[in-house]
């Protein structure tokens, strides 16, 4: 919202849009964009936009397209969390992972995550997608809007700890779908 008051100061249109899709998204021009602004603004940026992204939606004002993004951090942070803790109770009960997901992926709890994920969570590998460390740094401002608009978001502020425990192993560069790998920590 600053940085749009400061724009229009001196005559400039602006924007807020932050993207989903991570650097994947962005080579293969599937990104989707989350916008604040006006619409004179996004009617005359949408042409390069569309350029490398699947959806570009104006969401309102200037600081919607970050306050989309924070919900759209929150509903990741919460389905990784749930993937994690079901392929890990898989290891854990000597199940097929491979089977479990293709079995699972078909019903309800299909998830991109579990789609683009699973396979490379069940091999520990965890260079694939957005860091562990940006993923702190979203939620931490997720966490310090929510305390000044009076949102309660208890399993975005654990999930949030369970990344700081993965830092704290040193998978800050690790990719967010990593917190299965603190439930695979010694006891």
């Amino acid at each position: 919202k600053e940085l749009q008051l400061a724009a229009a100061e001196k005559g400039c249109g602006f924007l807020d849009a932050p993207v989903s899709g991570g650097q994947a998204g962005a080579e293969n021009a599937v990104l989707t964009i989350m916008i604040g602004g006006n619409n004179v603004d996004f009617t005359r940026a949408k042409i390069v936009l569309d350029v490398y992204a699947k959806s570009a939606k104006l969401m309102g004002p200037s600081g919607n397209g970050q306050l989309t993004k924070a919900v759209n951090q929150i509903c990741i942070a919460g389905v990784l969390q749930g993937l994690s803790e079901g392929l890990h109770f898989a290891e854990q009960a000597g199940l097929d992972i491979n089977a479990v997901v293709e079995v699972i992926s078909k019903g309800a709890a299909q998830s991109w995550q579990m789609e683009n994920r699973s396979e490379t969570m069940a091999a520990g590998k965890f260079d694939y997608g957005f860091a562990v460390d940006w993923m702190r740094k979203d939620l931490g401002i997720v966490l310090d809007t929510a305390e000044n608009i009076q949102a309660s978001l208890p399993l975005t502020a654990l999930v949030d700890q369970f990344y700081k425990d993965i830092q704290r192993k040193g998978g800050g560069r690790w990719d967010t779908s990593s917190l299965i790998e603190r439930l695979r920590m010694p006891k």
